[in-house]
This record gives C-alpha cells, sequence and structure tokens, in this order.
C-alpha cells in the first residue's frame, strides 16, 4: 500500500542518482533500518558502490544526497518523502512524509478490504494438503499441514490466483489394510462410543500391529487384504470403501470445524484403476527415462529404474515382482495435477460444506460432470512434510523430463510436530529423559486434533463466561468456538517452516501473548470503542491526517501501510508466517495505541475525529488480516 509507494519512490529517485552520477549500476537494498532513530528507510546503495568504486561509504552517500537527493526533495512537492540523511556510518536514511502517509494509508486501506490484490492475474493454481490416510483421526501434527495448506490458498485467492484445493485419499495402502483385518478377521466391533475415526486409529489400528508381532497368520492376512482391495468389485474392497468413508467423512468434519474447506476429493484406488500410470509409463520409456535394470549383481536386478542420476531403492518405479513402489503411485498423480497426461475421471457432488461450497469426488464412469478446472494447472503446490523432501525431488525432476517447467511443480515443505515432554507423560507415555516424542500412528503417540480443540474451546468458554457474566450459553459457545479455532490455527503458523513445533497443551491452552486470540483481542477493544462512539464517519482529509502526530499513532499508521507489502511476500514465499507476523505486530502497535492515546474522552473534537478514523481503518486492516489466517475477527470477547 502507502509505505510500497515510499519504497518504491526511494529506489526509484537511488536508481536516477546512479544514472546522473554515472555511477555502475548495482543491485542495493532499500528497507527498514533496525532502528526508529535511523529514520524510516533506509539503503546500502552507498556501501555497494564502495565495493566498485574503492571510495568510502559516507563520500558516496554525501555525494548522493547533496547531488541527487537534496535537490528532487526541493522542487518535488508530492514527495513521500520528507527528509533524508547521509548517516555517518555511510547508509543513506530517509524519512516519511507522515501528512501524505497518513491520508494515503486511511483512504486506501478499505479498498483492500473490499477487493483482492492482483497478483495472480487469474494463474491456476492447485494446492495438494491434508492428505491423511483414512484409517485413523487427524492428529496434532496432521493440523499443521492442513492449517498450512489452507492459508497459502486463502492468501492465492486473495491475490487474484485461481486456486483450488485438492485432498489425496490413500484408501487402498498398508494403513487402510490394517484396520479392514482388524474388522474382517481380529473381529474388532464395527460399533463403538468413540467417533469412528477416533475408534479406527486409537483403538483398531494400533492393536492390530500389536498383534501381529504376536500372530504369524494375522500378518499373512495383511497381504492378503492388500491384493483383494486393488479388485475393485471384490468383497473385501466394498468393504474397505464403507470404512474408508466413513473415516474420511469424519476427518472432514474436523478439518470442517477448523475453517478448512476443499474442492476435489482424489482416491488412490482410483488413480491406479484409471490406468493413469500406464500412459505416464508410456511417456517416459519414449523420452528414455526408464529402463530395466539388467545387472544380474544388482539387487534390483529386474526393476523398472529411473536412469538418471539416481542411486540405490530411490529409483526403483517397479519391483522385479511388479509391484509399485510409493513414489510410481505419486508420478501420475503429479502428471495429472499440471496436465501431462489426460484427466480420466469425471465429477460428482460429494458434500456441501461448513462455508455452503459443493466439495467434489472423482469417479471412474460417465455418471459424473466434466473437470471443473482441477485438472492441468499452471501451478501445483503439494504440502507435505520434510521427509518427503527427497521422493518429491525426483517427482518433480522426472516431471522436468517428461517435459514440464521445473516452477510447475512445488513442493511446499515444513517440519514436523512433535509433543512436549509434559504432554507425553500426561497421556502415559514414556520418553525417558527426551524433551519430546515424534508423533507415531503405529505406536499410538498422539494427540488428535478433536481432542484439542474440545480442550481449547472449554477453557475458552469458562474465560469469557467470567467475562461476560450473564451471557447467553449460545453466545458463548459461538464465542469459545472462534477463540479454540484461532489458537491452534495461529500456532501452526506463526513459526518459520524448517522449525519443529514441540506441540504442548498447556501451552496451546494459554489465550495471552503471541497468540490468535491475542489478534482477536485487539479487534474486539477496537470495536469496543467504535460502538461506543457517536461518531461512526471514517471520512478523512488531509487536515484530520495531520492531526495523528503521536509516536503511537505513527507507528500505527505506518504498520498498517505495510500491509500490501506483507501480501505481496506471503505470496512470493507461500509463507503465511509472514501475514502471521505481521497481524502480531498490527494488533501490538494497536494495543499500546490503546493504553497510551485518549479516542473517547479526547477533549479535542477533530483529533477524536482522526483517531477515529485511525481505529476504523485498524479494524480493516487487522480484519482483513486475520481472514488470510483463516480466523474470525470477534467484535466482542
Amino acid at each position: 500500500m502507502t509505505f510500497k509507494l515510499l519504497i518504491n519512490e526511494i529506489t526509484s529517485l537511488l536508481n536516477d542518482a546512479l544514472s546522473k552520477l554515472n555511477y555502475p549500476r548495482i543491485e542495493f537494498s532499500v528497507g527498514e533500518p533496525p532502528r526508529a532513530d535511523l529514520g524510516d528507510v533506509y539503503s546500502n546503495v552507498a556501501f555497494q558502490l564502495s565495493k566498485e568504486l574503492k571510495r568510502k561509504p559516507l563520500e558516496i552517500a554525501r555525494e548522493i544526497y547533496e547531488k541527487v537527493i537534496e535537490p528532487y526533495l526541493d522542487i518535488k512537492k508530492d514527495s513521500m518523502i520528507s527528509g533524508a540523511e547521509a548517516h555517518p556510518a555511510g547508509y543513506l536514511n530517509f524519512r516519511a512524509d507522515y501528512t501524505r502517509l497518513t491520508y494515503e494509508t486511511l483512504s486506501k486501506m478499505r479498498l483492500f478490504e473490499e477487493r483482492s490484490i492482483d497478483i495472480g492475474k487469474n494463474k491456476r493454481m492447485l494446492i495438494e494438503h491434508t492428505s491423511v490416510n483414512p484409517n485413523k483421526a487427524l492428529h496434532i501434527g496432521h493440523v499443521r499441514n492442513v492449517i498450512l495448506g489452507d492459508c497459502v490458498y486463502r492468501i492465492l485467492q486473495y491475490t487474484n490466483h485461481n486456486a483450488y484445493v485438492l485432498n489425496y485419499i490413500d484408501d487402498s495402502g498398508l494403513q487402510v489394510a490394517d484396520i479392514i483385518v482388524g474388522f474382517k478377521f481380529a473381529k474388532f466391533p464395527m460399533q463403538s462410543e468413540k467417533k469412528f475415526d477416533h475408534y479406527c486409529g486409537d483403538e483398531v489400528y494400533v492393536k492390530v500391529n500389536d498383534m501381529y508381532e504376536q500372530n504369524a497368520e494375522l500378518a499373512e492376512k495383511r497381504r492378503y487384504v492388500l491384493k483383494e482391495i486393488e479388485k475393485p468389485d471384490s468383497e473385501i474392497a466394498k468393504f474397505a470403501r464403507e470404512i474408508t468413508t466413513k473415516v474420511l467423512n469424519e476427518q472432514l468434519h474436523t478439518c470442517w470445524r477448523l475453517k478448512v474447506r476443499y474442492d476435489c476429493l482424489n482416491f488412490e484406488s482410483q488413480i491406479i484403476q484409471s490406468k493413469l500410470w500406464d500412459k505416464v509409463l508410456v511417456a517416459m520409456k519414449e523420452k528414455e527415462i526408464v529402463k530395466i535394470e539388467s545387472d544380474p549383481q544388482s539387487k534390483y536386478n529386474g526393476c523398472l529404474v529411473i536412469k538418471a542420476g539416481l542411486e540405490g531403492e530411490e529409483k526403483v518405479l517397479l519391483r522385479s515382482d511388479g509391484t509399485a513402489t510409493y513414489i510410481a503411485k505419486d508420478i501420475p498423480y503429479a502428471a495429472w495435477k499440471i496436465g501431462l497426461v489426460e484427466d480420466p475421471f469425471s465429477y460428482y457432488r460429494y458434500a456441501t460444506q461448513f462455508d455452503n461450497t459443493t466439495l467434489l469426488a472423482t469417479r471412474l464412469d460417465s455418471k459424473g460432470g466434466p473437470n471443473p478446472g482441477f485438472h492441468g494447472a499452471d501451478v501445483a503446490i503439494t504440502v507435505i512434510d520434510t521427509r518427503q523432501s527427497r521422493l518429491q525431488k525426483i517427482i518433480s525432476k522426472v516431471l522436468t523430463m517428461l517435459g514440464a517447467e521445473p516452477e510447475r511443480y512445488i513442493h511446499l515443505s515444513y517440519e514436523v510436530v512433535a509433543l512436549s515432554s509434559d504432554t507425553a507423560k500426561a497421556l502415559g507415555i514414556e520418553i525417558g529423559e527426551k524433551e519430546f516424542a515424534h508423533m507415531s500412528g503405529r505406536k499410538g503417540i498422539y494427540v488428535n486434533a478433536d481432542d484439542v480443540l474440545d480442550a481449547l474451546h472449554k477453557t475458552a468458554y469458562e474465560a469469557a463466561k467470567i467475562r461476560n457474566p450473564g451471557a447467553d450459553s449460545e453466545w458463548l459457545e459461538r464465542v469459545a468456538e472462534s477463540i479454540a479455532i484461532a489458537a491452534i490455527r495461529y500456532s501452526m503458523i506463526k513459526q518459520d517452516l524448517d522449525k519443529t513445533i514441540t506441540f504442548d497443551i498447556k501451552e496451546s491452552l494459554n489465550l495471552e501473548g503471541d497468540t490468535g486470540p491475542y489478534l482477536q483481542y485487539a479487534h474486539a477493544r477496537a470495536c469496543r470503542i467504535m460502538e461506543k462512539s457517536s461518531d461512526q464517519s471514517t471520512a478523512i482529509d488531509r487536515k484530520l491526517s495531520s492531526l495523528l502526530n503521536t509516536e503511537y499513532e505513527i507507528a500505527m499508521i505506518k504498520e498498517i501501510a505495510k500491509f500490501e507489502m506483507y501480501v505481496e511476500d506471503a505470496t512470493a514465499n507461500l509463507s503465511p508466517k509472514s501475514i502471521a507476523r505481521y497481524a502480531y505486530s498490527l494488533a501490538t502497535q494497536f494495543n499500546a495505541f490503546y493504553e497510551k492515546v485518549p479516542v473517547l474522552h479526547e477533549k479535542d473534537p477533530e483529533v477524536s475525529k482522526a483517531r477515529l478514523v485511525l481505529v476504523s481503518t485498524f479494524i480493516k486492516a487487522i480484519k482483513t488480516t486475520m481472514n488470510l489466517l483463516g480466523m474470525d475477527a470477534l467484535e466482542k470477547m
């Protein structure tokens, strides 16, 4: 927004200086200085030039200021720059014209609330996330994937990308086979008091894996079930579809509770039956990407392998017995995403989601409708944790060898979620002296997302009840649920993607500090000010703008003015964390303003009016930002 205008003006001015002073065209940075006393924007252009010119940075900075910047400011009456200096350290520091910056910011923020920022130009994007095996409930580790993918979708939609969300259902793998063995052969009852996905994951799956170690015959049944699942008309396959559909539906309800939506469900069983692999294999053979390993001394003799630059098991696509490896199943799906193979599916309405949008699913007959745009996207983003990075690189390499541009297939990786030692102990999990425990569905080491949401909801409900005596239970339930969702969503996106999140139940229940509820509280505070005001006008002029000049007002205006820059950064880097950090900074600046600057009790009516416009603009900024994070902007908590 307006801070970007300031940055752009300074960048343009410095590029002009390079030309006018016959300096070499070099790369330089323009950004915020580390301290407020150094101005609003600084540049290292003199440092970069000193390397080329063999002169002192301060000498160059002074020359640029005296010969270009000072004359420019003398004649440029509508500049966003109010002043500049050559700092003794050699940097060029700039100060903003806050009357103009304030006016532009307060005038334009409403535009960003009402319409999107056109970065994407309708580019078609696919985001695949969640993709949890349909044999268990989502645990807190899966939630990082779900929330990351959903926030990326929201950011891309807001920036005018034509974005679609896919959820890949592995309904034919080992983990599904395990629960089928449990029901069919270990005789687990089909009914339970637990939510069905919890029952399958917490009891059937974990116990069956324990039973395999004691019962070789049961382990043999697993191999039988795996083969039968691949026969679509077998009784086992029909039973597996019934079970996985029940689990999937429960998983979807958890995701919908988190305010996460999807456009299409893809099923692994259908991808196998569609012969997509055969079509991709033909193309790979034509381009001589694969070969049959023919070295009798190799353990991979007789396997179909990728020829280029891979070693060991990772190069194998088909084993010598004809069975496909994990990566061989993923390559056709990836090729389908970016349109390297024709779409074999039709599409039918699977469900209506929490936001009243339609969730579609694929089918292999002609009874569904045509492709609504999921196949053949400009860019496909796969959200999956860092443990899959090597396989994702191989997939990307194969797609490139098949003719796709490398940038069309993106692996958005993130580190895993671990359990803190306190949380592990509270769950009865023995981890010795370790500080944390990694999630393991097979070993039963995890915390279900539903349980965390329920605990957050309960705590938020009690806190809201204390703050709002006499409030009706329906309102309390609604507010508590919004707070719970904000707490868990924010905790999953505020960290760097390459950092492991050590999840702690008590910490996640903290409704203060660097949390989602902190953002909600700032918004509610601002709404309370506007609710109490008799003047609801949000009109602003330059005279009113000039009245906003305290350090707290300026800090708040400056932060609001950076909105567009943070959105652009989050879009370019697929980084919801950028939005999360911006939202937190925005809320922090408002809370400082709230504590130090009177609004309704200000004696000067014009100053009070100007501050009300500032509060109203903050509401627009924080509300728009929170929507990108998938959190409700509550008016009362």
